[in-house]
């Protein structure tokens, strides 16, 4: 079963994240884990996954540009129905707390959604995940590059491992679904 995992950043902050995801994934036994900047990313790629994940910074509550322009080149994808019930979940990180999180991951759904995709994120039964999280998908409050106080690290510390959880658990939910390989297909 294969995972794979794109990512746009800047200063580090959501590569790091996009590492953790990619750390809890291959906890999973028969998973598969590549990880791409958008700019190594290919879209035709995406064809051969079960799960794909993709994240990014967030800017001013929406997605970087970077990983718009590479989300935009799925348009082929789409049209033939390439993704359709491919295993999705999001992630990103703002450098202030309420900095647009959720509507960041929100914004990142909207197109698996488009391709069919079957989206996964974290349930409330994950204790970090109802204190510090989202059940859309993974959001960090990232330290700017000049901050080093104790809470901006402890929350950054803890949105790592709730990337780790996301990942194992789209591995697992990858895995479910591939073992039994039945597409729902169009209703």
């Amino acid at each position: 079963m294969k995972v794979y995992i794109v990512y746009d950043s800047e200063a580090g902050h959501t590569e790091q994240l996009a590492r953790s995801i990619a750390k809890g994934a291959e906890r999973v036994e028969g998973a598969e884990v590549i990880i791409n900047h958008v700019k190594k990313a290919n879209v035709k790629d995406l064809e051969q996954m079960d799960a794909i994940i993709w994240g990014c910074p967030g800017h001013f509550g929406t997605i970087s540009s970077g990983m718009k322009e590479w989300i935009d080149k799925l348009g082929y994808l789409w049209a033939n129905g390439k993704l359709v019930d491919k295993v999705g979940a999001v992630f990103c990180t703002t450098a202030t707390i309420h900095g647009g999180i959720e509507a960041t991951l929100l914004n990142l759904i909207t197109p698996m959604l488009h391709q069919g995709m079957l989206i996964v994120g974290l349930p409330a039964n994950i204790p970090e995940n109802a204190l510090y999280g989202s059940y859309y998908g993974i959001g960090v409050t990232s330290p700017v590059e000049d901050t080093h106080d104790a809470l901006s690290q402890s929350l950054f510390a803890k949105g790592l491992l709730l990337g780790e959880a996301l990942g194992t658990r789209v591995a697992h939910v990858a895995g479910t679904y591939a073992s039994g390989k039945k597409t729902l297909g169009t209703v």
